[in-house]
């Protein structure tokens, strides 16, 4: 017999962020029916929120497109675990969250029992391989989108969607932010929340540090943690001749909103900084067969949501052997040597919110989910 059944819904998210996202999406889906349980995977936000972790998000910690093959023998036991799981509770929904290229297969098996998928901050298949909105198509009763331009791409496509607004807009503090003066000699480091990031990019990080230091004396770094990311792998990676401060994931909003300027691995936190108004250098590095499968395939003009949102290249975007300490370095300088430049590019980050969509995107996602579940009314899908 199924152990949950009607009562619960199945949430998978792969990612530090999803967790963030999935765990006030558990708090508004119990809002509204607080005879919800929640089984799945997640991390310690969305455990705190009350799901039972089948799986932790951390397990599906591997990057680009080659390097997951090392991960092939775990990612196979996860799955036949995961179609176990599903035939045993039978959960009344999945609710999928970022990392597709996973997800796609738990949404085949939700298909194949019958079990409604929807997906919560949406694949970015406008990207690359947009063949798989045809897969969406099919397999999504719905896709619950974040960003301002991708309900019109699904609908051009036959897909449902609705935009419902950035789950950010109700986890910074903005009141509290706004209120706040950035320090001029305060640079914020953001180094990722995954292994292959912090091992591609937190030493060149610690050098540009180091080299910012001798240019312009009397810098402070800190250093801000990510919840997946110990201490000591931080201060591992960092060079000890150089002074810095690590602060805790708790902070993070109010040590990106003090700083002069973010020096940061491409990703959701790139969005984060601009919605609270920091100018912030973005870099990203992967392997050299990964790099170049992802010019092949990628299709778009920027890699930061922020530039892809606004349409131009506010945040400079350093890839591959340009990031590393000399260019970060010099790009960091253009902006600590003429402020104004930092100002002109606060101003055009203050566009950016009006963009995102009102505050309550979590509730109106566990909205459009349950009166969904509602009409099916235990239909067949």
């Amino acid at each position: 017999m199924p152990e949950n059944g009607e009562n619960s819904i199945w949430i998978n998210a792969g990612e530090a962020s999803g967790d963030m996202h999935g765990a006030a999406l558990i708090r508004a889906l119990s809002a509204r029916d607080p005879k919800l349980r929640f089984i799945g995977m997640g991390g310690p936000a969305m455990a705190e929120a009350g799901m039972e972790l089948l799986y932790e998000s951390r397990m599906l910690s591997t990057l680009g497109l080659t390097e997951v093959f090392h991960a092939l023998p775990r990612i196979v036991r996860m799955l036949a675990g995961t179609w176990r799981e599903l035939k045993r509770r039978r959960p009344k929904a999945l609710i999928l969250l970022d990392t597709p290229d996973y997800n796609f297969f738990l949404a085949r098996m939700a298909r194949r029992l019958s079990i409604p998928c929807y997906f919560y901050i949406s694949p970015q298949v406008w990207a690359w391989r947009t063949g798989r909105v045809r897969f969406l198509a099919r397999h999504a009763r719905e896709i619950l989108c974040i960003l301002p331009f991708e309900q019109a791409f699904y609908e051009s496509h036959g897909v449902r969607a609705a935009f419902i607004g950035h789950p950010l807009m109700d986890e910074i503090p903005f009141a509290e932010i706004d209120a706040m003066t950035p320090e001029a000699d305060l640079v914020g480091i953001l180094p990722g929340s995954r292994r292959k990031e912090l091992h591609a990019l937190l030493t060149e990080f610690g050098a540009a540090a180091r080299e910012l230091s001798r240019a312009r004396p009397g810098l402070r770094f800190e250093v801000i943690r990510a919840p997946s990311v110990e201490r000591e792998a931080l201060l591992a990676g960092w060079p000890s001749d150089v002074p810095m401060t690590i602060v805790e994931p708790s902070d993070r909003y109010r040590a990106m909103r003090r700083a002069s300027l973010l020096v940061a691995a491409s990703g959701t936190v790139t969005l984060e900084s601009a919605l609270i108004g920091t100018p912030t250098v973005v870099c990203y590095r992967l392997s050299n067969l990964t790099f170049a499968l992802a010019r092949r395939i990628i299709d778009v003009k920027y890699v930061s949501l922020p530039n892809l949102i606004l349409d131009e290249a506010v945040f400079p975007e350093l890839l591959q052997d340009d990031a590393r300490a000399p260019g970060i370095t010099a790009k960091a300088l253009e902006w600590l040597d003429e402020p104004a430049r930092l100002d002109r590019v606060r101003a055009r980050l203050a566009d950016l919110r009006s963009r995102m969509g009102e505050p309550g995107a979590p509730g109106r996602a566990a909205a459009i989910i349950l009166d969904d579940l509602a009409a099916l009314g235990g239909k067949t899908v």
